[in-house]
């Protein structure tokens, strides 16, 4: 969370207020008018707003169609939740290896390519874009589909285009760690009409039929889902963060190639498919080895550096999808699609040392992050400090 305050408290005020702050009403429609500002932000057709970027990155997969046989590929680094939406469905997650920007690797996506494979979800962490055009070659000719993780990069760009608006859909997060917040909340995007009503009976099967004219010009026969549906405060607070998502992005940007140009002199900064769209919350460089990584990230933090070294981050790396690894995909082992009939042939051998060249990367390379607010001062202090190690 960067910047939240009066604005956001007045927006809520309002939404209460209302006395009519269900998601379907005849006052604010706050929700309504998120979808209506997101989307044309984004650039997409079509926008819903729901409860998380897990809650999205589902509704995204079950709009495309995937579920029990088929295999979802997903980066062997990122957080665990984009695997488990692929469960949540009944498909395979496919894990994949990042490549040296830390997502996900083409070529390793190509050699995973199967007859079963429905989808591949490029996930641009730390706001870092993946290589969407070496994704699209790589899907050119088949009916494999694109569905973005933007949840950590909402307002990051890929060559001109927003993160999330590229691919047959995208997904966005808006909880409390993510660029813009509601404390919580997600959206999923897309240009498909189906895929566009699928996710929308999905997200909120249980009123979607029963609330206003949701369903006036669909097409798509209803089917059982979950509820994800947000409140119109969700909405509120959104629409007061997107007015200023732009300015946060700016001076994210601005402190992060104010941070580089001081550090790239002496230190090396880790490669990205597109610098200029990288949303700029984080300064990453690469080192040669593990030892040398943290023995920069020691030297820093004595030095007031906080410094994070990406192997060291939990459940972002596949290694700790504890879930994933030991093939547990639900609790009753009837709903489990690791015991699927239908999926026993699949990609899901997996072992501890299946992405090598993952595990090798994220444990030489530093993350500084970059908080918008920093005065000038404040930035050449941090590089000041770090040349001085």
């Amino acid at each position: 969370m960067y910047r939240i305050g009066q604005e956001e408290i007045d927006a809520v005020a309002r939404a209460i207020n209302s006395k009519d702050f269900f998601k379907i009403n005849g006052s604010g429609q706050e929700v309504l008018h998120f979808e209506n500002e997101w989307k044309s932000f984004v650039g997409s057709d079509y926008a819903l707003l729901m409860t998380s970027g897990y809650a999205a990155i589902v509704s995204a997969l079950i709009g495309i169609g995937a579920g029990p046989g088929d295999e979802v590929i997903v980066p062997a680094y990122t957080y665990i939740a984009t695997a488990l939406a692929v469960l949540e469905t009944g498909a395979i997650p496919v894990i994949a290896d990042a490549d040296e920007t830390l997502t996900i690797d083409v070529e390793d996506v190509k050699r995973k390519i199967t007859k079963n494979t429905k989808a591949i979800i490029p996930v641009h962490i730390q706001g870092f874009p993946s290589d969407m055009d070496g994704l699209k070659n790589a899907v050119k000719g088949t009916n494999i589909k694109i569905v973005e993780d933007a949840c950590q990069s909402a307002g990051g760009m890929y060559k001109g285009r927003l993160l999330g608006s590229i691919g047959d859909a995208g997904t966005y997060s808006f909880n409390y760690f993510k660029i813009i917040t509601a404390g919580e909340g997600g959206a999923v995007v897309t240009n498909d009409r189906k895929i566009y009503e699928r996710a929308l009976i999905y997200h909120d099967a249980g009123a979607v039929a029963f609330f206003g004219d949701q369903l006036n010009g669909i097409s798509e026969e209803l089917f059982g889902g979950r509820e994800y549906r947000v409140s119109d405060i969700t909405g509120a607070i959104l629409r007061e963060q997107l007015k200023k998502l732009p300015y946060i992005r700016a001076d994210l940007k601005k402190n992060q190639k104010l941070l580089l140009s001081l550090l790239t002199p002496k230190y090396t900064q880790a490669p990205s498919h597109d610098f200029e769209g990288d949303l700029g919350t984080t300064v990453a460089l690469r080192f040669g080895s593990e030892k040398e990584t943290r023995s920069f990230a020691e030297r820093c933090a004595a030095n007031g550096i906080g410094v994070t070294i990406p192997f060291d981050t939990g459940k972002h790396v596949y290694t700790n999808w504890t879930q994933i690894m030991e093939k547990r995909g639900a609790l009753n082992p009837s709903m489990d699609p690791y015991k699927f009939p239908v999926n026993k042939d699949l990609q899901m051998d997996y072992t501890h040392d299946m992405c090598k060249k993952t595990l090798e990367l994220l444990s030489r390379t530093a993350y500084i992050l970059v908080n918008p607010d920093w005065p000038e001062e404040t930035v050449k202090d941090i590089a000041a400090r770090v040349l001085d190690i």
